[in-house]
């Protein structure tokens, strides 16, 4: 079975426990104005062109079977309508400024690069995630890698921003030891305005969620004009804590429920000269990372509302 992976990290530290290998699919149906990753919305590979690192040195005019790299005036220009991102071209780069971003990969070959670390998987409590783009856009790929993660005795894990239905993630769960799911906003219409859908299915997704026994690490990227106020990021920390409470009623019979928590990540611009080499314009170019004491004063509202954290 192939799926369309735009990245394999290995030794990640900050996508669930331990040291894991964090394998990002391409797909998403949010357009976030801010995405660290705009290279994993789209679900097809496209070819990645960083005009500083290019020589000139024309094999890419030569490789290219559609033509897609031309030059006009004296000047080097690219076609990306009639590009097939075939590869052709970043394979003649010798510079590599052409990078293409996703390929092809059958579920045998990510597993030999999860396989790679299975050491240290072993001794740190790591493992794999799932990450993207939105891996649930892959359902089939995304289930037939964990299946095969499970049978090595792998920790599992996913990150996903839970716009889908029910089934699809509930299907996924027996497969999985950790689910990692972002919480954007808890108004619909600027969680629409600024990811593209509204957030009623997600928010449904996290009650049922939390109402399994998968333990659940909620994620809040706090971005400024987005979520950055006190009472946006309470009312966020307020469901979850919601969330908590339901989820200890339902074990109440049973000692110590699945943890539920909720983390806010900083924004952070390190992604904005991908969009340049997408062919896409960077709306979030002129937002500014929070100041440390501005985030963690946000973190005190998450603390004083999550006591358990």
């Amino acid at each position: 079975m192939d799926g369309i992976v735009f990245n394999i990290q290995r030794f990640s530290i900050h996508d669930g426990p331990g040291i894991r290998t964090t394998v990002f699919l391409k797909g998403c149906p949010l357009h976030c104005f801010w995405c660290h990753n705009p290279e994993g919305i789209h679900s097809q590979p496209e070819l990645q062109i960083f005009p500083d690192l290019c020589i000139n040195c024309g094999e890419c005019f030569q490789a290219c079977p559609r033509q897609a790299h031309v030059m006009e005036a004296g000047s080097r220009h690219f076609e990306r309508a009639i590009c097939q991102a075939c590869g052709s071209c970043v394979d003649n780069c010798f510079s590599k400024a052409l990078v293409l971003a996703g390929q092809k990969m059958t579920v045998a070959e990510v597993m030999e690069e999860v396989l790679r670390d299975l050491p240290f998987y072993t001794r740190s409590g790591g493992g794999i995630t799932l990450s993207g783009g939105e891996p649930l856009k892959q359902l089939e790929f995304s289930r037939a890698t964990l299946m095969a993660c499970k049978k090595q005795g792998i920790h599992t894990a996913i990150e996903t921003a839970g716009h889908t239905r029910w089934p699809a993630m509930a299907g996924l769960l027996p497969l999985l030891d950790l689910v990692m799911m972002d919480l954007k906003h808890m108004d619909s219409e600027k969680h629409r305005r600024s990811t593209g859908v509204a957030n009623e299915q997600i928010l449904e997704n996290a009650r049922r969620l939390a109402e399994t026994d998968k333990p659940l690490i909620f994620r809040t990227p706090v971005i400024p004009r987005v979520n950055d106020t006190p009472g946006e990021i309470e009312a966020i920390a307020r469901f979850v804590q919601s969330l908590v409470e339901n989820r200890a009623e339902l074990f109440d019979d049973r000692p110590g429920p699945p943890p539920i928590s909720l983390e806010l990540l900083p924004f952070h611009p390190l992604g904005g000269d991908k969009y340049g080499s997408l062919g896409m314009k960077n709306r979030a170019a002129d937002l500014k990372p929070l100041t440390k004491e501005r985030h963690k004063e946000l973190q005190n509202i998450v603390e004083n509302t999550l006591p358990q954290q």
